[in-house]
């Protein structure tokens, strides 16, 4: 069978990018410049060159996890799961047998704020991988579909790594509600969620004032017109705002390793210098090793490293922002008998709400060259894009976040690492827990 994407009257009109001289893409690590539009019914549209003869376009919708009710936690979860199933208008052989037809690749992704649908294609295809993509942000949900889907979802909770469960229980302590649901769906939860509890989230965060399309490689005036093609409902959905509590959760699993996740609290995106500032304050306090199998970095990851000695252990700061709430601190993986040392050492460091000149320069440094390199790939840039494009209607060029990164100054670090030093810590902890202080013992 033939993709019929060409019956689609206004995609034979999109522009394939040619690679001749007139149309050469941008070279090879230079950060796109994005193009950017409102539609009528809200919808934001941001597109920008690709560097390779590859097209990419994503639907984001407001519709994560902190958007789900106790009765409809997991929501999110099962997105990612009908990206493979049915739609209202295509069977799930339909979509699999046309997409690998054409070399068209198709996924799904979601966090506590947006869920993401991508569909990556050759400039040839780019039709086929735009119908099937206009055609999965309509699941039907199919109930002996999402039946057949209960083992798969099983596999995918029971492989969670520990570290994540660590910060997925802090989140849990941080907000309880909202922005304290989990990514993933809960066990109790698991082929009890109906196809009509699933409809009625997608009716009611999946619409045009949620919604923004990004994508590289394609026309702008075109991905404007597939944007207006789109069948989405009005309406605002829910709002949440999620209030910072503090406190612990945890849970003991049998063996020798502990992983842990504290934190206070962070900035949100709504205020751009204060989140830039914690960005700067993770990579200035340790946010991983910079090059391959290279030590830790900064004072928090310094002081882990005095507390545990020779002993096998993995630490970063945990840096978590969201459009109204965030989370600031460190996770750490370690030897059950010693981790207890490194969290006192880290949570010392957290808490003296201080930060040298040379840190922040550093932190500064590293947080721009994350930037770049986000904005200097094509799959990195278009992710970044559709959740600006999503949460705050507009996206920023790599030029002018390097610019604001730039005029943060080390008083505004210091303000940050004070904030979260001096807030209720939340803690989320998985393993052996005999050593693992609680958050009102961390002092």
């Amino acid at each position: 069978m033939a993709c019929n994407a060409n019956r689609v009257p206004f995609l034979r009109v999109i522009a394939r990018r040619g690679f001749a001289a007139a149309a050469n893409p941008r070279p090879l690590g230079q950060p796109a410049q994005v193009q950017t539009k409102v539609l009528e019914n809200k919808v934001v549209v941001a597109s920008a060159e690709s560097q390779l003869p590859i097209c990419r376009v994503s639907i984001t919708f407001r519709a994560g996890a902190r958007f789900e009710n106790y009765e409809s936690l997991g929501a999110s979860h099962m997105l990612r799961i009908a990206g493979s199933l049915s739609s209202q208008n295509a069977t799930a052989f339909a979509l699999t047998r046309n997409l690998q037809q054409k070399g068209v690749s198709l996924s799904v992704t979601s966090d506590r704020e947006v869920v993401s649908y991508t569909v990556e294609s050759t400039l040839d295809n780019v039709e086929c991988g735009l119908h099937y993509l206009q055609e999965v942000v309509q699941p039907a949900f199919k109930p002996w579909e999402l039946s057949d889907a209960v083992p798969w979802i099983k596999t995918q909770v029971a492989a969670v790594p520990p570290q994540v469960r660590a910060v997925e229980l802090a989140h849990k302590s941080a907000f309880r509600h909202g922005l304290g649901n989990s990514v993933y769906i809960p066990k109790f939860h698991i082929g009890s969620l109906s196809s009509e509890t699933l409809l009625h989230y997608v009716a009611n965060n999946c619409t045009a004032s949620r919604c923004a399309v990004v994508g590289l490689g394609v026309e702008h005036d075109a991905l404007v017109g597939f944007a207006r093609s789109l069948p989405l409902k009005s309406g605002d959905g829910k709002s949440d705002s999620s209030t910072y509590h503090g406190g612990d959760a945890r849970k003991d699993t049998p063996g020798n390793y502990t992983h842990v996740a504290v934190a206070g609290q962070g900035a949100g995106l709504s205020n751009q210098k204060e989140a830039l500032a914690f960005s700067v304050l993770q990579y200035a306090m340790g946010a991983g090793a910079v090059t391959k199998r290279g030590n830790v970095n900064g004072a928090m990851g310094q002081a882990v490293h005095a507390a545990v000695g020779e002993g096998n252990f993995a630490f970063a700061a945990l840096n978590a922002s969201y459009l109204d709430a965030g989370l600031f601190g460190f996770v750490v993986s370690a030897d059950a008998q010693k981790v207890g040392k490194a969290i006192t050492a880290a949570t010392k460091v957290l808490k003296s709400g201080s930060v040298s000149e040379n840190d922040v320069s550093r932190g500064k440094a590293l947080l721009k060259l994350a930037v770049l390199e986000a904005y200097g790939t094509d799959k990195d840039a278009l992710t970044e894009m559709g959740v600006q494009a999503c949460l705050t209607k507009q996206v920023q060029s790599a030029d002018a976040l390097v610019s604001a990164i730039d005029s943060v100054s080390a008083q505004d670090v210091q303000a940050a690492a004070k904030k979260a030093g001096s807030s209720n810590l939340s803690v989320g902890a998985v393993g052996n827990l005999s050593h693992v202080p609680y958050a009102s013992e961390l002092v």
